[in-house]
């Protein structure tokens, strides 16, 4: 076996060492809950579903662009945050009067906390990679958009609120048409900053305690800071 060979084999087994644990938590937490706010039956099958789809994207993706021989403490974090907004997405179609909204406030509320743990520990372990920025980038667009959806669904804002969780995927569309848009963005503490205001403001919007007109204005300042950042990144791009 070639030492390249070998070193991918040593991290996707690092990464399942991780992964495996998440899935029967991830589980064994959608049954609890499903029993506990009676939700529908389905509940259990969705997150089981979206967190096996985020994770074959992760093990696909790893062995080309995780430099290191071990998945890392940090991508164990992402990896905790993915199980979590499994739960959170799986909310999707499950009635308000369930429970819903307080649930997913809590657990959106987790993954916030959480959000900050994982870059940390990246520079203190000296494991920054490309591939758990983007891990984290797209834990973070999945998230906005499960807590757009979540938001239209409860009936704190309408429609147009889903623009806040589609604009991340428009953009990695649009690239497909515009080659400037597919060049690497350095990173960004106003890209990093404007995210964690969106997830905060949706979080608001959905939150049982705030009034949906409040809640909308709320979800409206989120998605217009969005909606600049992106522009600024869509400018600085063209100007190459």
């Amino acid at each position: 076996m070639s030492i390249a060979r070998a070193a991918r084999h040593a991290v996707l087994r690092s990464a399942l060492i991780s992964i495996l644990p998440a899935a029967l938590a991830t589980g064994a937490a959608a049954q609890l809950l499903g029993q506990r706010l009676d939700l529908d039956a389905a509940y259990l099958p969705k997150a089981a579903a979206v967190f096996i789809a985020g994770a074959a994207l992760v093990l696909i993706g790893l062995p080309r662009h995780h430099p290191f021989a071990s998945f890392g403490a940090a991508n164990q974090v992402t990896t905790a945050r993915g199980a979590l907004i499994a739960l959170l997405a799986a909310l999707i179609a499950e009635r308000a009067d369930t429970g819903a909204p307080r649930v997913a406030l809590a657990i959106g509320t987790t993954i916030v906390v959480l959000d900050g743990v994982d870059g940390w520990l990246a520079r203190r372990d000296h494991m920054t990679s490309a591939f758990g920025a983007r891990f984290d980038m797209e834990a973070d667009a999945a998230l906005i958009l499960v807590l757009a959806v979540l938001a239209w669904q409860f009936g704190k804002a309408g429609a147009w609120v889903l623009a806040s969780g589609l604009l991340r995927y428009a953009f990695v569309a649009a690239g497909l048409g515009v080659p400037y848009l597919r060049n690497p963005l350095p990173p960004s503490r106003r890209r990093k900053l404007v995210a964690v205001l969106q997830v905060v403001a949706l979080l608001l919007t959905i939150a049982p305690f705030v009034p949906a007109t409040t809640g909308a204005y709320v979800a409206a300042a989120g998605l217009c800071a969005l909606t600049l950042s992106f522009v600024a990144d869509v400018l600085r791009l063209s100007s190459r």
